[in-house]
């Protein structure tokens, strides 16, 4: 029987509302500029009709609903991005649009939680963006809600801290819906059952510190809260 020379991580998984059952989790993907008037508030050299890019942040980055996110190292400007999360049931490639949404398992909402001074540093050398996005306790995830219940539809999506509204916007104004993001995606990777993919934040995004409560909503799915702790020692 094979072993292994270290105790391998336990499986990152999430929750299914209404059920015992869980989702595992495989990679988490991230979309770039996915609404314009975000694009806009970043004040940056893009181009608005540029498409969204990729990045990733580690399966281990996730902190579930009621969880703490101890503000991380290394940045002075800890910034929150509220967003819809996809899961996916059912992998593949070059996937079109007109067949993407088969391709869903269910939705949750998640937090982009940015080192934006270092992404700001990254940017202008063109480093990758690892160091501001993919840290560790990054990707706050809520308990997912299957597409069969919940279906497909637009949604309102907010983000309030310390009980005031920072973000506040409809996954309407998304530049790519949710079918166009996994049609794309699909092109650059394949995708498998157990990725999820976080689609990108509106306008509002803003600073936080240790000690704030965040809470995430996408209307019709299961809410998210989490605190910004003290910096790990």
């Amino acid at each position: 029987m094979t072993g292994f020379v270290v105790t391998p991580p336990p499986q990152t998984s999430l929750p299914v509302v209404g059920t015992s059952v869980r989702f595992p989790v495989r990679r988490v993907y991230c979309v770039g500029r996915n609404y314009l008037a975000h694009v806009r508030e970043m004040k940056g050299n893009a181009d608005e009709r540029d498409p969204p890019f990729f990045f990733q942040k580690p399966a281990d980055a996730i902190v579930h609903d009621g969880g703490v996110s101890p503000y991380p190292p290394g940045t002075a400007d800890l910034h929150h991005e509220v967003e819809l999360v996809v899961a996916i049931a059912k992998g593949g490639r070059n996937i079109p649009v007109q067949s993407a949404h088969e391709h869903v398992y269910g939705y949750g909402v998640g937090v982009d939680l940015t080192r934006r001074d270092l992404q700001a540093v990254a940017k202008n050398k063109g480093w990758p963006w690892e160091m501001g996005k993919s840290f560790d306790h990054s990707a706050p995830i809520g308990a997912l809600s299957p597409a069969a219940v919940v279906g497909h539809g637009s949604r309102r999506i907010r983000l309030k801290v310390n009980g005031v509204v920072r973000q506040d916007s409809t996954t309407e104004h998304m530049t790519w819906s949710v079918a166009e993001i996994i049609a794309e995606l699909s092109k650059q990777y394949e995708l498998h059952a157990g990725d999820v993919i976080m689609t990108g934040t509106p306008e509002g995004v803003g600073a936080v510190v240790a000690g704030d409560r965040i809470e995430a909503e996408v209307e019709g799915l299961a809410t998210l809260t989490v605190t910004i702790g003290p910096e790990a020692t």
